[in-house]
Parts: C-alpha cells; structure tokens; sequence
C-alpha cells in the first residue's frame, strides 16, 4: 500500500497502468459478435460467420466450449434455435464477466481491501415458464433481424409480454428490461436508416435478456438484515429524461463488531422533464432519510435493515434513524482502507458495473482541453468529470483545485478512470469540503435554493394539471 506522503493515499495507482492479460482479446471476441448482430443471424455473410466463430474460439477449454461451438455454427448457417442463441449469449456474458472479474482483481491490489465472497445463485423454479418462453422468441426475432433490420412491426412484439410479465413481481426485473430495451429500439426504429448504431449496449442488453428469461435466472437468495453504524462517503447522482436515481456509497460497521464493509443504498424516481439540477433532490428526498442524513453530514444507525449478499440495503425508513455527526473525508481515511469490498452477482459481472468507492490525497492534477487527470505517486489516473453532477456544490473546477477525493473508481473506454464524489480543496486560503450530494438534504446555497424553488413550481403546476384531469 502506498503511504499519503507519497501521493498515493490508500491506493497503488501504478496497479491501475499496467496491461491485463487477454484482456484485449476477449473485448474483441464480444466485439466480433455483436458486429454479427448487427446486420441479423437469418442469412449471414461470411463476416458474420467469422465473428460467431471468433466467439466460439474465445470460449474454448471452458465448461461452454462444445455448446457454443454448435451454436456458432448453426448460427452461420442461419438456423439458430432458441438454445443456440441462450448458449451465445453466455458465452457473450462469460467473456465479459472474466473482464470484469480480471479488472477487480486489479483493483483489489490497488486498493488492498478485502473482497466479499462470491453469491451463489438461487436455484429458481419454472413459474410463468411460457411468458418467459415468449420473451425469449421475441429475442430470437430480434438477433435474426438484427440491427439494421429492426423495424417497428418486430420491436412492438414485446408489447403484450411486458405487458403480461409486469404484474409478477417474480418478473418485474426481466420485464422492466425488455421494457426499456424495446423502447429504446422503437425510438430508432428503422434500423436501416440509422447512421450510428450502438452494438455494445443492445448486445448487453439482449444477452442479459435472453439469460434473464431463463427459469430462476433473476432469482436471488433471501436478504439478510445489518444492524450497525452507517457512515457515507458520496452520493453518485444519475439523471434521464423521465428518472433520476441516487445511490448512496458507505461504509457499515456491524454492531456485533464484525469486519466494516462497503454497502450501497440507492432510490429511484420518475420525474418530469422540466425537473432538473438541484430540483431533483425534491423528488429524491422523501423516499429515504438517508439523503437528509448525507446532506447534514451525519452517520445513521441501522437496526435490522434488509440487505443483500452484493451489500445492497434495501432502504426503509423505519430500520434507520440520524445518529452523530460523521465527516465522509474521516470515514475515508480511517474506515475505508479496512471495509470489505462487496461481492458481485453472476450475471452482474459487467466492466460498467464497476463502481469502487476510493480515496486519493497528495496528487498533482493535469488539464488539457476538456480533459482531466490526477498524477498519483506518479502515475496518470483520468477523472470523469462529465459525471459530476449539476445538483451540489462540486464543480470541475473545484476538482482542479483540489488536494485530496473520495470518488468511484470505473473502467471506461478502455482504462480506470475516477469519478469525484468529494473533494477537499482551497478557497480564500480556507480549507473547504465540497460534495455532490451536499444538498441532498436541503441547501441554504443561493443557487441551490433557486432551482429548489424552480422544482417546486414545477412539481405543483403539474400536480394541479394532473388533479384537474382526473377530475374530469
């Protein structure tokens, strides 16, 4: 571990530079593949044929090698079945879960905390087999089409689907996919006359689809329950047009005294698109105090809560109340090093969902254009500060200026890149600790309030809209 005299503060960023064995190849493998999406598997071209094999090759000496293999090649033939495309697309999801995997074991090293153990899925039943049977075909349809044959009389197949899935909640979570996915298909529809087609994201989400209709396949094992101290260290903000999330990242201390560890506890909302910024919190807040709890910077105690083995809290209000004050800059310097990192599900193991909370101190920082990078004992380490968000107090500029983070550490576009939660900086010759979620709870920040105020008018005309309507 290198020591914060050396800019390093608990994290070997040199770990970050160096190359990751097969790395390379496996991204092309999926790469290929999702390139023979792309025109459809109902009459390939000899490049599609290619590609399919590229992933079958990739896959060898594994437990898939001899189904995939048929797979691929039936494929190339254009006579795919159902379980040839289920078999194609867990090679697709095997090869990026060995990125993800191969990537966490750098981090692990950088970071020198200690992993949780793996999940062990939960061994599912074969309710609503046919539902899930006809999301599959429509999957099948789609691979066969591909992307530049997607048309609006194929995409609108998963209407009646989703539409009979939804009310089970053993269901909600493929639906709520197919649901999204299909509306992002319909809104680029048709796939002939699109210029950019974006064959990594639509290949994540048809192979997670295909495998998440499989009988028990979205099926997780029980929660527990933490009962302990909570101390955060950031809030990560995501907004889109119709929703916006927050999640917040802490360390939990177990009141039995058992080994600290890292957990998340995130809320989503709808929202109006006229809500945006500092107005989101409106929307945000009164569905978990722990947002009013990060805002006034102070620990909650926990009794009892519902959490998952992946170390996600299943927020309610009632398992939690505000307990003392807790500075995020001190939980990271003296809790975070030692915090367990939580285990991923199987079907999680994506780089994208790769989200390591860390703190660096002591780094120089480098701008260049639009880009931003902190040397750390050394080492370049990029900054993502197109994610930081407009609804806090944290700036890029405030991270220029800087001396020491709490961020997440992603992998993107092909290397590590860290995404500011927090930093402490300088202002008129005072120390300053600036957060993306200082508002979270509630600002007295002129500007903060003035797009509360925003919000709030904008929430209330169309709460009064929708009142009159009902009343008709």
């Amino acid at each position: 571990m290198v020591p914060a005299d050396q800019g390093g503060g608990v994290m070997r960023a040199d770990l970050l530079s160096d190359p990751v064995a097969g790395l390379d190849e496996a991204l092309a493998a999926v790469d290929a593949f999702d390139q023979a999406l792309v025109a459809g598997l109902l009459r390939p071209q000899p490049a599609q044929a290619a590609g399919l094999t590229e992933l079958a090759h990739a896959v060898a000496g594994t437990p898939l090698a001899a189904r995939v293999s048929e797979a691929a090649a039936k494929a190339a033939a254009g006579a795919a079945g159902e379980d040839h495309f289920v078999a194609l697309a867990a090679a697709r999801t095997a090869l990026l879960g060995s990125v993800h995997d191969a990537l966490m074991t750098r981090v692990t090293e950088a970071t020198g905390r200690p992993r949780g153990e793996d999940t062990v899925p939960a061994t599912g039943g074969r309710q609503a087999a046919n539902l899930l049977a006809a999301a599959r075909a429509w999957l099948c349809d789609l691979a066969r089409a591909g992307w530049q044959g997607i048309d609006h009389e194929v995409v609108s197949g998963a209407a009646q689907i989703v539409s009979a899935m939804l009310p089970d909640p053993s269901l909600r979570r493929p639906a709520t996919l197919l649901d999204g996915f299909a509306a992002e298909l319909a809104a680029s529809c048709p796939g002939s006359a699109l210029e950019r087609i974006p064959a990594r994201r639509w290949g994540d989400l048809w192979s997670r689809g295909m495998l998440l209709t499989l009988p028990g396949a979205a099926e997780a094992p029980a929660p527990g329950t933490a009962t302990g101290r909570l101390l955060p260290l950031g809030v990560d903000l995501q907004e889109h047009a119709t929703a916006a999330q927050a999640q917040v990242h802490a360390v939990f201390e177990p009141a039995d005294g058992s080994a600290p560890g890292l957990v998340r506890a995130t809320v989503s909302v709808p929202k109006p698109d006229t809500v945006v910024g500092a107005g989101l919190w409106q929307l945000l807040r009164p569905h978990m105090s722990l947002l009013a709890a990060v805002g006034e910077g102070r620990s909650m105690e926990l009794s009892d809560m519902p959490i998952t083995a992946e170390g996600d809290l299943i927020w309610s209000d009632e398992h939690a109340r505000p307990s003392e004050p807790a500075d995020a800059f001190t939980t990271a310097r003296v809790a975070l090093p030692t915090a367990t990192d939580p285990a991923t599900a199987p079907l999680d193991r994506h780089p994208t969902r790769i989200a390591v909370p860390v703190f660096l101190e002591g780094y120089a920082v480098q701008k260049e254009d639009e880009t931003m990078t902190f040397t750390v004992a050394g080492h370049p380490l990029a900054v993502d500060t197109d994610r930081v968000p407009t609804a806090g107090p944290l700036t890029p500029e405030a991270v220029a200026t800087s001396n020491a983070c709490i961020g997440l550490l992603r992998w993107d576009a092909g290397t590590y890149r860290v995404q500011p939660l927090a930093v402490e900086t300088t202002v008129r010759k005072k120390p300053v600790a600036l957060h993306a979620g200082a508002w979270a709870g509630g600002t007295t920040d002129k500007v903060g309030g003035k797009a509360e105020k925003a919000a709030t008018d904008a929430v209330a005309v169309l709460r009064e809209r929708a009142g009159r309507l009902l009343r008709k």
